[in-house]
């Protein structure tokens, strides 16, 4: 069956079951969308703007387990991917991209938008391909996809010349083998033994929880591993929503802005066990401090990760699924009273979670009150920008559901929350999905309001209007002698700006009404918009110091002094 490249490509997409594609079309790639219009069972999401199709193919991929597919034509169409690329990889999210490029024939010509986009994209994907023949098309397609998904997943990049796109080739899909996880290594083997035996033995362990868990799908496997010895169990950014934040073992998040008694139980306790998570700066701090009296396990599936940034005694490298199923069976439970004891009072001592007494209304507030909307449906989807409002909804949401919570980690991109919602969307259409969306981040992607609104993506919109870059500020204010420099940054009327593309919306300023906006914006069939305006001056805690160890967790001066019972 001969086809041209643009069909070979729809084909192909189709038998690695994609059904939705999220792009922005152009001159390069225009064979592609011609050859779209033959395919209506591949979904199209018309983006604004192609750093959106990329953070939006990101959230998709999240929250349903498949390859994302992002879609762009030449030039600035594949650089503006970058960002979202980027993201993907350092996250950990299987992606493919397929850009358009100029016809063979003007490569290397400096021909109207043509770029090298395969040598710009290469330190942000696991793999570029630049595809010089339609017959190379499907083969090409097969590995990328394989590529994306295989040992730590992530994003690959395939270029396709438009001349390629028109060109006839002869259509045969490869055999597509059925998925399996990679059996355990003969060195991951041996050292299961060992990892029991410390775990067996330990008096002050905690289990740390990554995106590798909600990666590999190990959420149960946490869940009995946790049960069978008794250990408190504390969650990377990424790694929240693997393990119920209800569940009398659970923690919560640790780091830079994590609980204060989880950061303290990393710095006291005598075995670290890392389930699939990299022991980024973020969760460690001063790295050459991390943990000084424990003995580290690390899962990872990456085997240049493990011991990369700490000593590690016991590597353990392979799917965490598959490692956490044969450490099981070797691990017994051990009551440990005094090590829960002493948690339960570091939580009582230090609430963490204490809002500062104001008439204000607080991020705080929003985030509190949005906890008890989440409860009562644990399939939300939450999705979230970059900053204080990252680190609050990290704090005050208590993921039960698994799976539910999604934001840019590594790469830290500001403008992530409303495109990944929408991907997020896409992929849970029944769930309710809520974007948590800073003043700043959401005027980077501000313009998406409008493919949410053409898709009818009943996104719900939490906007925390500060006035303020509020994390930048923060830092200006505690470690650069309160220099304040670019840091208000005045927005437009949200209100107006979200009604503009047809999306209801709403102010609130005080404390009483926030949870009757949250229930209205809940109920409401389409997408919808809370402007949340905040007080700009309150600073983000606890707080690991820049440079600073976790046993220095600073706590918030304004609510240091309160005890819980």
């Amino acid at each position: 069956m001969k086809l041209k490249g643009s069909e070979i490509i729809c084909e192909s997409l189709l038998r690695e079951g994609v059904d939705v594609i999220f792009g922005h079309p152009g001159g390069a790639i225009l064979p592609f969308y011609d050859a779209l219009w033959g395919y209506p069972q591949l979904r199209h999401v018309l983006v604004r703007h192609e750093q959106s199709a990329s953070h939006a193919a990101d959230g998709y991929s999240r929250v349903t387990g498949k390859v994302g597919v992002c879609v762009a034509t030449s030039g600035p169409g594949a650089t503006n991917l970058v960002t979202g690329l980027m993201g993907a990889k350092a996250d950990s999210v299987p992606m493919v991209a397929i850009t358009g490029q100029v016809a063979r024939t003007a490569l290397g010509s400096e021909a109207f938008q043509e770029c090298d986009i395969c040598s710009i994209a290469s330190v942000c994907t696991k793999r570029t391909y630049l595809v010089m023949s339609a017959a190379d098309l499907a083969p090409t397609i097969r590995e990328a996809f394989k590529v994306a998904q295989e040992g730590r997943p992530g994003p690959v990049l395939i270029d396709v010349p438009r001349d390629v796109q028109l060109e006839l080739a002869e259509f045969e899909y490869p055999e597509i083998p059925e998925f399996a996880r990679e059996p355990l290594s003969d060195e991951t083997q041996a050292s299961l033994a060992r990892a029991a035996q410390l775990i067996n033995e330990a008096e002050r362990p905690v289990l740390i929880a990554g995106h590798g868990v909600l990666a590999s799908h190990a959420w149960d496997e946490l869940m009995e591993l946790a049960e069978a010895t008794g250990i408190p169990v504390i969650n990377t950014l990424l790694g929240l929503s693997s393990f119920p934040r209800n569940h009398p073992l659970s923690l919560g998040m640790l780091g830079m802005h994590g609980m204060y008694w989880s950061n303290i139980v990393v710095d006291q306790a005598d075995v670290v066990v890392g389930l699939g998570m990299r022991f980024d700066d973020r969760v460690t701090g001063r790295a050459s401090t991390f943990a000084p009296h424990a003995r580290i396990i690390h899962l990872d599936i990456e085997p240049s990760q493990v011991g990369r940034n700490v000593p590690v005694e016991v590597p353990l490298v392979g799917d965490a699924k598959v490692v956490m199923r044969s450490l099981i069976p070797l691990v017994k439970r051990v009551d440990r009273p005094q090590w829960m004891s002493y948690i339960e009072e570091l939580k009582r001592d230090h609430p963490s979670l204490a809002i500062p007494k104001t008439d204000s209304l607080l991020a705080q507030h929003v985030l509190s009150e949005m906890n008890e909307l989440i409860q009562e449906n644990p399939d939300t989807v939450v999705v979230t920008g970059v900053g204080q409002h990252q680190m609050w909804a990290a704090q005050f949401l208590f993921f039960n559901g698994f799976n539910t919570f999604v934001s840019s980690g590594g790469l830290g991109a500001m403008g992530f929350e409303l495109p990944a919602a929408m991907g997020a969307q896409v992929g849970q259409p029944g769930a309710p999905v809520w974007s948590i969306a800073g003043d700043g981040g959401i005027q980077m992607t501000s313009q998406e309001l409008a493919t949410v609104a053409q898709e009818n993506l009943p996104v719900k919109i939490a906007l925390i209007n500060n006035g303020y870059l509020g994390m930048v500020r923060q830092w200006q204010e505690m470690f650069f002698e309160n220099h304040l420099k670019e840091v208000p940054i005045p927005g437009p009327e949200f209100v107006k700006l979200s009604e503009a593309y047809g999306i209801p919306a709403v102010r609130v300023t005080h404390q009483e009404d926030v949870m009757p906006a949250l229930r209205k914006a809940q109920a409401h069939e389409g997408p919808y918009l809370i402007e949340f305006v905040v007080d700009y001056s309150v600073n983000l805690y606890p707080m690991v110091p820049p440079g600073g160890s976790l046993g220095e967790t600073m706590e918030d001066p304004l609510t240091s002094g309160a005890r819980i019972g």
